[in-house]
């Protein structure tokens, strides 16, 4: 037996926007489906929001994420939560840094670490704070 742990994000609107985002960071397939497509619309402004959505791809990167919807409490927090990308080479993670780069604001900027061989973290253009990291065996 196994299990696996996906990252999920809640947004308020931006959940379609980000899982694009992601994808052209990561590839793999997109899977959106809407408050109007599983006949779920409570507001008529949210029937085009994501109710669940996600990017999957053969490398094993799999994120989620949905609309918060109006009529329920939605606060994103300060350092809430992180999500970690962590890659076997400096190329590999240093591919998805500068995708992930764009429009972001760099907390540390990707480069060696006492830890590992490369380490970075961001806040996208979406608010998520990314720790970009190659694994390194325990010292």
């Amino acid at each position: 037996m196994s299990i696996t742990t996906t990252t999920h994000l809640n947004f308020r609107g931006d959940a379609r926007a980000a899982l694009e985002f992601y994808q052209s960071v990561f590839g793999g397939d997109l899977a959106v489906v809407t408050y109007q497509d599983a006949g779920s619309v409570q507001e008529e402004s949210e029937a085009d929001q994501v109710m669940w959505g996600q990017v999957l791809a053969g490398d094993g990167f799999h994120v989620m994420a949905y609309d918060v919807p109006a009529r329920l409490d939605y606060d994103r927090g300060e350092n809430s939560f992180f999500v970690s990308v962590r890659g076997q080479s400096v190329e590999e993670v240093t591919r998805h840094w500068e995708k992930l780069s764009k429009g972001a604001t760099v907390v540390v900027p990707m480069g060696p670490a006492g830890w590992a061989p490369a380490y970075g973290m961001l806040r996208d253009r979406f608010g998520v704070v990314w720790v970009v990291d190659v694994s390194a065996a325990p010292q």
